[in-house]
């Protein structure tokens, strides 16, 4: 309207907008520009504004162009404040449209191939800021490839969603027979918290992110303190593949700020309709009860604390007791002890052979050089929550680290204790985070029995036996079933298979729901829920419930698995 130009800071946020009202308003065509400039206008204000800077960045991660980050003094945007600028920003995105699973599958591969361009660098960040070794940070990253990648597969292939047709019956009698149709459906925002111990798989686009994208959902991830450059850097490929993909603006953003000021505002936002957490069992509480307090209360998929019990059968120490003592040293002291899955608590039963073991355990885990812990705040919580253990009575120290020890590496401690102790001190059995294991001492069976039934929710336990030695411990294997999500026989739980087989998550705390895991393509059943179409017309039906199959997935019609189309399915149940 006479001028050549215009600058406004949300045009970082919003340049397809801003160019269209400019192009618009040079051509002439100024009820058009009119149209969008009274869309974009409360955004525009955010400009006039003590925290612009903050208003702005806040907007980019809203629509997927930019992270929240701002350098010093300011701060990230925080309560209230920050409350008005989400409510501003998701009214203007409200609606997101609809992707099909070939175009979310393309997203996934994308990001997954963004993340692989950024090559080395991601991989000194890593290694920078979390103080593990170089190969750990290229397995991670390959993990975290394999799960984006495994999803986009399951979206390709379709039966994930669990279409269930039932057609019309007109003339059954009594009564006719409706059209019904089922599939599963995004539940809607999906907020994550990155973990401390895995800055990429379960991180800013680890598992509970590829899931929830996978799902339909759009993501919030709230970066974990300890890797923020290394999440800033695979945010940046995520947002990369968004707009590669041609993805909806707003379907990933990443935000940092203090974890309970960010972290509780983004739980308490009535449009975030789920939560993913990996971390301690004090947070994921905190976030779950904050999260049922809600005038909409919402799911919150907590993965907490373990301590992964191990019964040692005596005939498994027969012969073997040198080569087990081994492996579980190796097991106790793998990552620092920073897994969920770390063998914290060892079972045996009382004898010649559990004292030699004890011994040769005690020997394996002196001889492993300390390594480094992920963080000052970590180790110091691993200290403290070893110091409380040994000082408890009854308990022995039988090895521990004893040479020289750098800044933040951990000591590799073992403790012992008699079953009698340990039922009756339940502090005995919390879980330290880090190298660290105590060995129960158990009478007998009956007694190992009983410690298993006191034990809290477990994601994992393992059993070591010999032969057929397991068959006349069938009580104890009821008990670890009646606490645990996994149990492995001659193994090591450390160590978690990305495959549709596994579960990764337990009877309280070890997880907040022990009905879903959070490894595996069934770990995108968090996300969604079962929705059914009565009647509906055919063209009006999500394609994959559309008579056709056009998408030519598995589908349950008329209570039998077909890739047929309907036409091919008409006959009628035999219980009908």
């Amino acid at each position: 309207m006479g001028s050549d130009g215009w600058v406004s800071g949300l045009v970082d946020a919003f340049p397809k907008e801003t160019v269209a009202i400019f192009n618009l308003a040079k051509a002439g065509r100024i009820d058009e520009a009119l149209v969008i400039y009274r869309w974009f206008l409360p955004l525009l204000e955010l400009d006039i504004n003590a925290f612009l800077v903050q208003n702005i960045k806040l907007a980019e991660v809203a629509t997927g162009l930019g992270t929240e980050y701002v350098r010093a003094p300011r701060l990230p945007l925080q309560g209230a404040e920050r409350e008005r600028v989400l409510a501003i920003i998701a009214e203007a995105y409200k609606v997101y449209k609809n992707c099909t699973g070939k175009e979310k599958a393309a997203f996934l591969n994308a990001i997954a191939d963004e993340i692989l361009a950024i090559g080395d660098p991601l991989l000194d960040l890593y290694c920078a800021e979390s103080g593990l070794p170089r190969g750990r940070a290229e397995g991670e990253r390959g993990r975290t490839i394999f799960q984006l990648r495994s999803f986009a597969d399951m979206l390709i292939e379709g039966s994930w969603l669990e279409a269930t047709l039932d057609t019309a019956i007109p003339d059954r009698q009594p009564l006719p027979k409706e059209d019904l149709r089922k599939m599963l459906v995004p539940i809607g925002p999906i907020v994550v918290f990155g973990s401390s111990n895995f800055p990429f798989a379960f991180s800013t686009a680890g598992g509970d992110t590829a899931s929830a994208l996978a799902a339909g959902c759009p993501v919030i991830v709230k970066s974990h303190s300890m890797h923020i450059g290394t999440g800033e850097m695979v945010a940046s490929a995520v947002i990369k593949a968004a707009q590669k993909t041609n993805m909806p603006e707003g379907v990933f953003s990443n935000l940092i700020g203090s974890g309970v000021v960010v972290g509780g505002a983004l739980v308490s936002h009535p449009l975030v309709k789920g939560v993913g957490f990996t971390g301690s069992i004090k947070g994921g509480r905190a976030l779950y009860d904050l999260a049922s307090q809600r005038p909409e209360p919402i799911p919150v998929f907590a993965e907490m604390g373990s301590i992964n019990p191990v019964v040692v059968l005596p005939k498994a120490l027969e012969n073997e007791s040198q080569k087990w003592a081994t492996v579980y040293a190796g097991s106790i002291t793998m990552g620092t002890g920073q897994f969920c899955t770390n063998p914290g608590l060892l079972l045996g039963i009382k004898g010649e052979d559990l004292t030699r073991f004890i011994s040769e355990l005690s020997t394996e885990i002196e001889k492993i050089a300390p390594s480094c812990m992920l963080h000052p705040s970590i180790h110091a919580d691993f200290n403290q929550g070893k110091e409380l253990l040994k000082s408890q009575s009854g308990v022995h120290t039988v090895a521990e680290y004893k040479g020289e020890i750098a800044p933040n590496f951990a000591s590799q401690t073992l403790l012992t204790v008699d079953g009698k102790t340990f039922l009756e001190n339940p502090t005995l059995s919390h879980e330290v985070f880090g190298p660290f294991s105590i060995i129960v001492l158990c009478d007998d069976e009956a007694q190992l029995t009983s410690i298993i039934d006191q034990l809290a929710g477990q994601l994992t336990a393992t059993i070591l036996a010999e032969g057929t030695e397991i068959d006349n411990y069938t009580a104890v294997i009821a008990a670890l079933q009646n606490r645990v999500g996994r149990i492995i026989f001659n193994g090591v739980p450390t160590g978690v298979e990305v495959c549709p087989s596994m579960i990764h998550g337990g009877p309280y705390p070890a997880s907040s729901d022990s009905r879903f895991t959070a490894v595996g393509l069934d770990a995108v059943k968090r996300w969604v829920r079962p929705f059914s179409y009565q009647n509906w017309p055919n063209a009006l039906l999500p394609i994959e419930l559309q008579d056709e199959n056009p998408l030519g997935i598995l589908r349950l019609v008329n209570n039998k698995q077909t890739y047929s189309n309907i036409e091919k399915c008409q006959e009628k149940p035999s219980f009908v």
